[in-house]
């Protein structure tokens, strides 16, 4: 057996030479496990939906300076199949947005104006006379698209709002008792001015239900209002989405769209989402509650949410992040407590804040 000598830390040999220690005295460190036996691998693949959205926002943001939640709040309403209410004031790029986003996408696009004279025949279509045939055909109206711009939405009366009900739930359309299905995907955005009311309509609540999201887009920071006038100067006469890429095909979206319905969520998340959308049913400060479709919405929203991170599951953050453009829109603050100043946005974030997540 080899001894050791002890010696004192502070001794050192005159050469300042550590001693050596013998090669078969060192003690193997423990081999680490090998990497092929941990599988932190996503159980989805989704790095090309990644790379995907990455160009779309890229494509986007060529136009459009800042609103980086609001584009980010678009295409979580792509990836879950949703329609999208864009609410502002007038000149704040609702529609030039939407437009853009339809550039992007390899999508049959159509863009209907609300107005007060307009007719539920206007949007869905109507029988015309074939006289060489002797007999009516059904000419589509322009809802028949993949992706429609429903500009100023509010503008036209409750009769033609109701025309909308029906292929904005089940994606499809009847008339003169023949059914026809829309080709998929179907998504629709509308945009409304909440401050001027000459001319308008409310949407019935039935119709706002049907919204994935409203989305409200406020003025831009001061530097990005200095960048947009920088931008404007430099395009001279060249129309803005000149440029405009497309990135996403339809079989695309069909296909990412399946992929993120495939999404984990734990199941104490989903009581999660039940618990904050039944306490807009039971606070004091709302006059009405979200209903189940509400729930869905946030179960779908906040998997779109995750899917636009990267991640094959869903975290209390992605449900956080859905709750607000999910809700506000479904719910109605009591009268009194409208009168105070209280909006709908601030009542859901106290209602996230105390319901507990779950650990």
């Amino acid at each position: 057996m080899i001894e050791f000598e002890k010696t004192n830390p502070e001794e050192q040999p005159e050469n300042n030479q550590p001693e050596t220690t013998p090669t078969e005295n060192i003690i193997p460190a423990v081999a680490e496990p090998e990497s092929e036996n941990l599988n932190f691998r996503s159980r989805l693949d989704l790095e090309a939906l990644r790379q995907t959205i990455e160009a779309v926002k890229h494509e986007i943001n060529t136009v459009i300076v800042g609103q980086h939640k609001m584009i980010d709040q678009l295409l979580v309403a792509i990836l879950s199949n949703g329609h999208v209410l864009l609410e502002g004031v007038p000149g704040v790029a609702k529609t030039i947005t939407a437009k853009l986003l339809s550039k992007t996408l390899s999508l049959d696009f159509s863009r209907i104006q609300f107005t007060p004279d307009l007719m539920p025949s206007d949007i869905l279509g109507t029988s015309v006379f074939d006289m060489s045939k002797s007999q009516f055909t059904f000419k589509k109206g322009p809802i028949f698209s993949n992706f429609v711009l429903i500009d100023e939405i509010n503008r036209a009366p409750a009769k033609t709002q109701a025309a909308l009900f029906e292929v904005m739930e089940e994606r499809q359309i009847t008339v003169e008792g023949t059914t026809y299905q829309m080709e998929a995907p179907f998504l629709t955005i509308a945009t409304q001015n909440p401050i001027e009311q000459e001319g308008t309509y409310r949407l019935p609540e039935a119709q706002l239900d049907r919204f994935l999201f409203k989305i409200v887009i406020d003025y831009p920071k001061l530097d990005e209002e200095i960048a947009i006038l920088q931008r404007e100067n430099a395009l001279q006469d060249r129309p803005k989405l000149e440029n405009i890429k497309k990135v996403l095909s339809q079989a695309d979206i069909i296909k990412y769209q399946a992929l993120v319905k495939q999404i984990v969520i734990e199941p104490q998340l989903i009581e999660y989402i039940a618990k904050i959308v039944t306490n807009t049913r039971e606070n004091a400060f709302l006059y009405l509650g979200a209903s189940p479709r509400a729930s869905i919405a946030i179960l779908n929203a906040s998997k779109g949410y995750a899917a636009l991170r990267g991640r094959d599951f869903v975290t209390p953050d992605d449900i956080k992040e859905s709750a607000i453009p999910v809700l506000q829109h479904r719910v109605m603050v009591a009268p009194e407590r409208e009168m105070e100043g209280l909006t709908s946005e601030q009542i859901i974030k106290q209602i996230i804040d105390t319901v507990e997540i779950p650990r």
